[in-house]
Parts: C-alpha cells; sequence; structure tokens
C-alpha cells in the first residue's frame, strides 16, 4: 500500500513557480538558437556573409581599380556582335581586329601596303592609336594617294601611331611616350575626353585586342 503525501500550499505554490521559470527561459533559448547562424530560412548566416564576401573579393580581382570599358562617341558605330563587335576584337591580335572594325578600313589597308600586319600582330603589350574612316579622309586624296604608294613614309606614319606599352585612360591625363617610330606623342585631359599632341582627339577609347589596347582617333598623327 503507497503512502500517500500530502500537498501543502507552501509545496503547490513552489511547483508553480518553477513550471513559470521554465516556461520563460524555453523562449529564450529557442531565440539564442536562432541566432547562431540561421537567417529564418534554414540557410546559415555566417556561411551566407562569407559568400557574399568571396563574391565581391572575386569581383575586384576581375576588375582592377581604375579600368574602365571602351567609351567615346564613336563607339556606338562599332557592331554589337560578331568578329568586329569589342568582345570580337579582344579575342584577336590588333591587326586582324581592326580589319574587322568597319571604321577602321582605310588604315587596315595602309597597315597591308607597309606591311606591318604581322609586326603589330605579334607585337606584345602594345597601344595603337588607330585614325578612323574620316580622320584619313581629312586628308586630300592626293596627298594620301602619294602616302599610300611610298612604303617607307607610310611605315614611318603607322609606327608613330603605336607606343611600346598598353595605356590606360589615367596614363593619358599628361603624359610623353616614346613611339615605335622612336620619336614621342603626348597626351592629356580626363573623364573621357583626351587628345594626343594637343590636336587630335579620342573618339573612342580603351577598346582592347588580345594584344593592344586601342585609342580611335580623330586626326592622323604626323611624327616631328
Amino acid at each position: 500500500m503507497r503512502a500517500f503525501t500530502r500537498t501543502t500550499p507552501t509545496t503547490r505554490t513552489r511547483r508553480v513557480a518553477v513550471a513559470l521559470t521554465a516556461a520563460a527561459v524555453l523562449p529564450l533559448s529557442l531565440a539564442a538558437c536562432g541566432d547562431d547562424g540561421d537567417n529564418g530560412d534554414g540557410k546559415d548566416k555566417s556561411a551566407s556573409d562569407s559568400a557574399s564576401r568571396s563574391e565581391k573579393s572575386d569581383d575586384a580581382a576581375e576588375s582592377p581599380a581604375g579600368s574602365s570599358g571602351p567609351f567615346g562617341p564613336a563607339c556606338a558605330a562599332v557592331p554589337q556582335d560578331g568578329a568586329g563587335s569589342f568582345d570580337g576584337m579582344a579575342q584577336d591580335p590588333v591587326a586582324t581586329a581592326a580589319s574587322n572594325n568597319p571604321e577602321l578600313s582605310t588604315l587596315v589597308t595602309a597597315v597591308k601596303k607597309a606591311g606591318l600586319v604581322d609586326t603589330l600582330n605579334s607585337a606584345q603589350d602594345i597601344t595603337v592609336f588607330a585614325p578612323t574612316n574620316d580622320a584619313f579622309a581629312a586628308i586630300p586624296q592626293k596627298d594620301l594617294d602619294a602616302v599610300l604608294a611610298d612604303k617607307e613614309k607610310l611605315t614611318e606614319i603607322l609606327t608613330y601611331h603605336v607606343v611600346g606599352q598598353k595605356l590606360t585612360p589615367e596614363q593619358l591625363r599628361s603624359g610623353t611616350y616614346p613611339t615605335l617610330q622612336k620619336s614621342e606623342l603626348t597626351t592629356a585631359g580626363s573623364g573621357e575626353d583626351y587628345t594626343v599632341n594637343d590636336s587630335s582627339k579620342v573618339v573612342c577609347g580603351n577598346v582592347p585586342t588580345a594584344n593592344a589596347t586601342v585609342y580611335l582617333v580623330d586626326t592622323v598623327l604626323m611624327p616631328k
């Protein structure tokens, strides 16, 4: 026969207090568990933050500080796709890339007449200031024909448009650079407004090719 235990008022009060304490502690415990890396959607918050930081680091690595894409009013005339587009030109060495750009057809003709296709395509890390068709059209036809017929003179002019290093827009702000022709050219400007030798304007700049950076200019540069 079990002994009968009498519950006194004091005992009942203590049990109620214990139950109330447990009820109060339980939500706090659950909240603490929820804060431990859980956003409430079943995903770990710390892992999500870590992935976000990793993605930002990858973006920074792919886009170095100070870099920018092609700029300038004449860039609108560049094809949107195909070999002559910016993406297409980036896959080919500079002479080949220029041959696919309809704005540079006269320059390409001149490069071929001078026998510079292989020279330009095989060079590494160069900058080409490429006169547009309109730049060549500004030269009287008689004078242009004479230059195109004179390989030595043509070579001298074309190599004056090539600098033996890749130049960023930031480097064009104020600088003097030796050319493959052995004399120097100067650049100046800011933002998206740059000139070469104080006269020829960059109309589409910072165009990448496989081995060069190209700046389309509105005037044919003449060595001093």
